[in-house]
């Protein structure tokens, strides 16, 4: 008997774990993606290709369509985009959506739940953010980091009101194993984790080094503290209440860093090794905007935004400068 329906928009590392492990735990899923390359190697293979912590490589079958081809009618549509590319998938996938499906996301950073308002009613939104480690090493192929059971989340409905149908979406990720906690505050869970992101996935982009390099680093702790000060500030300003207290905050990143999830490199890193835009804009960059509203000036998370910037591109300078080292050297053999 299948319990639910889902339509993972986004087949990237996060959406082929949430949506294989619900999967296994007796609903029908079936993903979206606009990848090319990907949807053809899933394809070919007849699935994707499932690991944790590189080891029991075994192909699972999934069913992945595009935006355009699919005209199922899900109970919830769930969303796993990158910040910059949720405009693009809620303009082609709004065909197949309607007035009784909900709308789960716990994508990084700020700014997707006034977009998905666009599309979806207020009391049909349930918002999320995940301690969960995953790796897409290619096209075909995904990676869970830690024991089955490792991470957890967060989950709250817009409108703060659970109904059964957010019940029954708690009831299914607990089934996953996903370790669902359901919050009372909407904005302060999501928030705590964009603070949570704004250390660990920024620092250690900007750097390319894994979450537990940068948790034995004896200054850690001061730079998590000075961006963490900084965000808290705002938010009591904005009167937003956080899930967590500032020592909490800090606990949580030394916990993670150095004893969960050392050898892991946040999905910002990820994104960088891969020469794609990062998502600092909606992490350090929303906190300094959000500020800026409240007459508070970030300067840390301004300069951070920056730092991550600038790393971006020196990668783009000197993948330039490859290829035009090795356009020359081929001239030379041909010439």
């Amino acid at each position: 008997m299948i319990d639910m329906k889902f339509v993972m928009v986004g087949a990237g590392a996060m959406g082929l774990r949430y949506g294989v492990l619900l999967q296994e735990a007796g609903n029908d899923v079936t993903f979206v993606d606009t990848w090319q390359q990907h949807i053809d190697k899933v394809r070919q293979q007849g699935g994707v290709y499932v690991m944790r912590d590189h080891k029991d490589r075994h192909l699972v079958k999934i069913k992945l369509e595009t935006p355009e081809t699919y005209h199922g009618d899900p109970d919830i549509v769930v969303f796993f985009v990158k910040q910059m590319q949720l405009n693009d998938y809620l303009k082609r996938c709004a065909h197949f959506f309607n007035d009784r499906q909900y709308a789960f996301t716990c994508m990084n950073g700020m700014g997707h739940i006034e977009k998905l308002q666009k599309y979806f009613a207020d009391d049909k939104i349930i918002g999320g953010t995940a301690l969960i480690a995953t790796v897409l090493p290619g096209p075909g192929e995904v990676d869970f980091m830690g024991k089955r059971g490792a991470g957890m989340m967060n989950m709250c409905p817009l409108n703060e009101k659970p109904d059964e149908m957010c019940q029954r979406l708690y009831n299914e990720l607990e089934k996953a194993q996903m370790n669902p906690t359901l919050t009372k505050d909407f904005t302060g869970t999501l928030m705590t984790k964009v603070i949570f992101n704004s250390v660990m996935n920024s620092l250690c982009t900007m750097f390319e080094i894994p979450m537990g390099e940068f948790g034995n680093f004896s200054g850690a702790r001061e730079m998590a503290r000075q961006l963490i000060d900084e965000a808290y500030d705002i938010c009591a300003r904005a009167d937003i209440k956080l899930v967590s207290t500032r020592e909490q905050e800090l606990a949580s990143l030394d916990h993670n860093s150095r004893i969960d999830m050392p050898l892991h490199y946040p999905s910002m890193c990820q994104d960088m090794f891969k020469d794609r835009p990062t998502e600092v804009d909606y992490i350090n960059g929303y906190i300094a905007k959000l500020g800026r509203k409240y007459h508070y000036e970030a300067h840390t998370h301004l300069f951070v935004t920056q730092e991550v910037h600038l790393a971006e591109y020196h990668r783009q300078n000197e993948a330039k400068k490859r290829q035009m080292k090795e356009s020359t050297q081929a001239s030379v053999k041909s010439a």
